[in-house]
């Protein structure tokens, strides 16, 4: 995937940048071990975290700071990541969709940052992560229509398809062997990066037969 930033979002959230991963991978039900650390996972972070702790936590409060810079409610229209944590906070399990799903999920409330994945094959030209215009919507995953004006957006050449805060249904995961490429979104800068990507790498391999996986940071 040939992605970039566009010049206003640089300009109105300075610690933008993501990291893409693009990779085959046999699309399934998580398997128990994934299943069993993912839920390892959230049990741990329902005893450390209280919900007033989540708007400390850096990653969370530089995304919220550049959804307010965008002109986009961070309340209204909360991050995965931070959505996914008030869940588990609150004592409520995370659904299990399938294995690239549960992995994105998995690095997502370890880390603070959300991430997306979407199927290559969906996908057309260029994608540029930018802020969505006034009026700009799609049909989310488990929504009709998502209200994403201001949003910062993923859009190819047929249009918005993703953003840190609910995806579209046109590139969304479904099952079986699809060319992926998942994306980590960051308004804290890349220098945590590295270590993400030696973590998330493992988990595409060892649980969903990841191969051909190659990396880019884009800031």
């Amino acid at each position: 995937m040939n992605i970039k930033i566009s010049k206003e979002l640089s300009e109105l959230c300075p610690g933008a940048a993501l990291m893409a991963f693009s990779y085959e991978a046999d699309v399934k039900e998580s398997p128990k071990e994934l299943i069993a650390l993912l839920d390892k996972t959230i049990n741990n972070l329902h005893t450390r975290y209280t919900m007033t702790d989540l708007p400390k936590l850096t990653h969370i409060k530089d995304t919220r700071a550049a959804y307010h810079n965008l002109g986009k409610s961070p309340t209204s229209y909360r991050n995965a990541a931070e959505a996914m944590l008030r869940r588990i906070v609150k004592g409520n399990d995370l659904y299990h969709i399938n294995n690239v799903v549960d992995i994105n999920n998995l690095i997502s409330i370890s880390t603070g940052y959300s991430v997306g994945s979407y199927d290559t094959d969906c996908l057309s030209g260029t994608v540029e992560w930018r802020r969505a215009p006034d009026g700009e919507s799609y049909r989310g995953i488990g929504k009709d229509v998502l209200n994403i004006e201001h949003l910062p957006t993923l859009y190819d050449e047929k249009g918005a398809f993703g953003n840190p805060t609910s995806d579209s249904r046109r590139a969304m995961i479904t099952p079986g062997i699809h060319r992926v490429s998942s994306v980590i979104y960051s308004f804290s800068g890349n220098h945590e990066f590295d270590l993400i990507a030696s973590q998330y790498k493992k988990l595409l391999i060892t649980h969903c037969g990841a191969t051909e996986i190659d990396v880019i940071i884009i800031n």
